[in-house]
């Protein structure tokens, strides 16, 4: 028996009923190396690594990306949309007040949805969506420093 292989971008784009093509292949590989990057970064990441394309091009990647489960969508309040490579499993967020950082918080419970509505309203809950807010460490230290005057 052989060990199982990890599918290229362009095998998991196919088995998602996709169209392979080079954009959509740097789009993946993006958003996969980066770290909950909005668009812009995101297209300048696919802009390296295959030259020109359109920001048109790249929102409608990332919505079909996102619709075939390749990618995540997140979009915490007051915050563009940004897109993360950690799909399929329940983890959560925390964002800076400050400067926005995003980080991923596992779940405390491991399976979906990890918190009980107190009243579902005759809804079969499959989900629960939580981002915890708060500075991050280099925000944190910097707004305890002593300011000069």
């Amino acid at each position: 028996m052989t060990a199982s292989q990890t599918p290229t971008p362009a095998e998991e784009l196919r088995g998602a009923g996709l169209r392979v093509t080079a954009a959509r292949v740097a789009l993946l590989e993006t958003v996969r190396a980066g770290d909950h990057l909005g668009v812009e970064a995101i297209a300048s990441g696919v802009r390296d690594r295959v030259g020109h394309v359109s920001v048109q091009a790249v929102y409608e990647g990332l919505h079909a990306l996102t619709a075939a489960g390749l990618i995540r969508r997140i979009e915490p309040a007051g915050s563009p949309a940004r897109f993360e490579g950690r799909v399929g499993d329940n983890h959560h967020h925390i964002v800076c007040r400050s400067c926005g950082v995003v980080a991923d918080v596992d779940c405390e419970v491991g399976e979906a949805p990890c918190l009980t509505a107190s009243d579902d309203h005759g809804f079969a809950i499959d989900e629960a969506e939580v981002i915890y807010w708060g500075l991050c460490p280099d925000c944190s230290t910097a707004s305890s420093a002593p300011r000069a005057l």
